[in-house]
């Protein structure tokens, strides 16, 4: 009766200022993003005019353009939050963790384009093409995640 009613969080709001600072440590993100990258590469793999190289650099490549686009040029939230507007010049990357350095999160963000650049290495067995094109667009990701680029914006890119 009324004990149990008094345990439950029944139409209690998230006490988050900014939702986008936790979003990737809710349960389940880590898988998804994991199935979201095998279920792009089956796709590209059922079409049947690209080898297996050229699904593996496409795989490699949109990931890690998706992944520039929204944690790292995308700035503010979707939300309308009580931060007097301080996320709205924070790209995704930023807000994440409050800018925390070094999380769980962070780590496995680093490290997903590096285990899908060492596959896709593999894949493409080392051709100089494949290794060039893939090599660039890994730094492309890499470069922004390093802490000493938090809040920066190189030639005044991205500014605002």
């Amino acid at each position: 009766g009324v004990e149990t009613r008094a345990n439950m969080n029944v139409g209690t709001a998230h006490s988050e200022v900014n939702p986008n600072t936790r979003v990737m440590n809710s349960r389940g993100i880590w898988l998804s993003y994991v199935l979201g990258i095998g279920l792009l590469h089956v796709v590209l793999l059922s079409i049947p005019f690209f080898s297996v190289p050229v699904v593996w650099t496409l795989t490699n490549i949109i990931h890690n353009m998706s992944m520039y686009i929204f944690l790292h040029t995308v700035k503010g939230t979707p939300f309308e939050t009580p931060d007097q507007g301080k996320a709205r010049l924070l790209t995704h990357w930023e807000q994440m963790d409050y800018g925390v350095q070094f999380t769980a999160s962070r780590k496995f963000l680093t490290i997903m384009p590096i285990v899908l650049y060492f596959l896709t290495s593999f894949y493409t067995k080392y051709d100089r093409i494949h290794f060039v094109i893939n090599t660039i667009s890994l730094m492309s990701v890499l470069i922004p995640k390093l802490p000493q680029f938090h809040g920066v914006r190189i030639f005044g890119i991205n500014k605002y």
